[in-house]
Formats: C-alpha cells, sequence, structure tokens
C-alpha cells in the first residue's frame, strides 16, 4: 500500500497483527523494501512483531525525485575527499523524516527501530532526532561515517561502481549479482541460481539508477554521524558480519563502542547481505534488544 509520509509518497508493508509490537525496517542503498527477506519478516511475526517495511524515497515504487539532478558521484568524492561541503538533494535526515512519517501515517506512536547499512545510518537520525518514537534500536552492517575508520578496498569500490552490460532485466540483475558476490558473506554463499532469481524479480517490481546516485549522494553529504550517538538512548544492538567488505568490521566495533549501553553482536563469516542462515540469529537479535525496552 501507499502512504503519504513527511509530504511525499511512500510504498510500505505492513505485516502482524496490528496489537503486536511494532517494528520499523529500514533497507539500505538503492535496496528496496524486499531486501527484507520474506522469511525474516516472518520470523519477527512470530517473534510478537507487527513488521513494517517501506521503499525508501527515490528507490522501489516511492516517490522519485527525477525533478532534480542526477549528481557527479566523482566531483562528490573529490570535495569530500578535500573536505569540502557536498550538497545532496535531499539528506539522510529528510529520509529519517521519511521513516517517521510511515509511522504517523498507519497511527504508530513509538516503535522498534532496525536499520541495515544506509538504513542504519537513517536509523541514526531517527534516534537522535526523534528519540520519542522508540523503544528500541538494531543497527545492521552500517557505520557512523567517521573518517578515522577502515574505509572498502578499491576493489570493492570499483564494484559498486560499475554499471550493468546492457538495459534490460537481466542485464540488472546480473550485474548486483557479480556486486553481492564481491561484497557477500563468505562463508554463506548462496545458490547462484535462487540469488538471480531473486534479484531478477526485484528488477522487475522496480529498477531506478537515478535515485542510487541520489542517495549516495546524501550519504557523502552527510560526513561524520559520531555526534549523533552521543544522542542515542534507546536499546541498542549492534550486529555487524566479521568479514564485511563493505563496511569494514571496525564500523560495527566503534559503533558499539560510542552508544551508550549497546550490545555488540559481531558474526563471524557474515558480509554485506542478509544470507539465510542467519535470518534466525537476527530475529532472535531484534527481539532480544527489543525486550531491553521493556
Amino acid at each position: 500500500m501507499r502512504v503519504v509520509a513527511n509530504g511525499i509518497e511512500i510504498e510500505v508493508d505492513d505485516q502482524g497483527p496490528a496489537g503486536a509490537e511494532p517494528l520499523l525496517m529500514i533497507m539500505g542503498l538503492g535496496m528496496q523494501l524486499v531486501g527484507w527477506p520474506e522469511e525474516l519478516v516472518q520470523l519477527l511475526v512470530v517473534r510478537g512483531f507487527r513488521v513494517v517495511r517501506f521503499d525508501n524515497r527515490d528507490i522501489g515504487l516511492s516517490r522519485y525525485f527525477d525533478d532534480r539532478d542526477v549528481p557527479s558521484l566523482v566531483w562528490a568524492a573529490l570535495r569530500h575527499s578535500l573536505h569540502l561541503p557536498v550538497r545532496s538533494p535531499y539528506a539522510l535526515a529528510d529520509m529519517a523524516a521519511d521513516a517517521v512519517g510511515v509511522l504517523d501515517a498507519l497511527g504508530i506512536e513509538r516503535a522498534h527501530v532496525c536499520g541495515a547499512s544506509m538504513g542504519g545510518m537513517i536509523a541514526q537520525h531517527v534516534a537522535a532526532g526523534h528519540a520519542h518514537r522508540l523503544k528500541s534500536l538494531t543497527l545492521m552492517m552500517t557505520t557512523s561515517g567517521s573518517r578515522r575508520l577502515p574505509q572498502p578496498s578499491l576493489a570493492v569500490r570499483r564494484a559498486l561502481m560499475s554499471r550493468p552490460q546492457g538495459n534490460d532485466p537481466e542485464a540488472a540483475a546480473s550485474h548486483l549479482q557479480r556486486v553481492l558476490g564481491i561484497i557477500g558473506s563468505p562463508a554463506y554463499p548462496p545458490d547462484p541460481a535462487w540469488l538471480h532469481a531473486r534479484l531478477l524479480a526485484n528488477v522487475r517490481r522496480a529498477y531506478h539508477p537515478a535515485g542510487v546516485a541520489r542517495q549516495l549522494l546524501a550519504i557523502i553529504a552527510d560526513g561524520d554521524r559520531t555526534p549523533l550517538l552521543r544522542r542515542i538512548a534507546a536499546p541498542t544492538r549492534i550486529i555487524h558480519g566479521r568479514d564485511d567488505p563493505l563496511v569494514p568490521v571496525a564500523c560495527g566495533q566503534d559503533l558499539a563502542a560510542r552508544i551508550d549501553g549497546a550490545v555488540s553482536d559481531i558474526v563471524p563469516g557474515m558480509g554485506h547481505d542478509l544470507p539465510a542462515p542467519l535470518l534466525e540469529h537476527f530475529a532472535d537479535g531484534i527481539r532480544e534488544n527489543a525486550a531491553r525496552s521493556r
């Protein structure tokens, strides 16, 4: 279903009993709400949650911002490297306001929040700027954006900046599969045919590279969120892969050290994805953290 959140149309998926504990799940860069596996959603519903997923602005079935320019990421990266300000068509704080707007649209006063990758960056803004709306916070494979922290390797950066070898859905799905092969979990490689079919279904649902570029620019422009971390008061769990090549494990360890009372869950063999064998582990961790809010 589509709701109006923060003044824009946002696509939402809402599962579980209306009276269950609400859990808002925020996905990462270029990822649609279906990036949260349906299997994980069902595991969370069984554990007593009302699970709300949504497409971030500029992606999936939510509103696109094609009236704004597609940014030059090379120029933005150069300015960032020189410690110069970077402008973006919208900010991660705006996307955090979208997330809170989804809660408003559904009549949810307070929710548990889980964010992955860029979604975790957005969740940091929600926790710091809208603390009264949070019951608990789970941050998965994400970072504060501090320049002190390790960065992805050149090979990973090249993979992220590469483009599909064609314009059809098959080419886009194959491209995404190559990228996931580089940043995914080394201990939990998915079946290639299964992964391709899933990615192809996602591409056919929606595919919007210009939105991905604008989201990436919002990440670059957001800079270092370390000052925000001191304002996070909700019970927090950090889930991070020990073998994450995109957001190195030191980033998760840094979050755990800087957020008061945070619990750290460093998962061996996990990279920058949500492998099927770990979904039960993730669901248990989210439930355990939610229980801390009581």
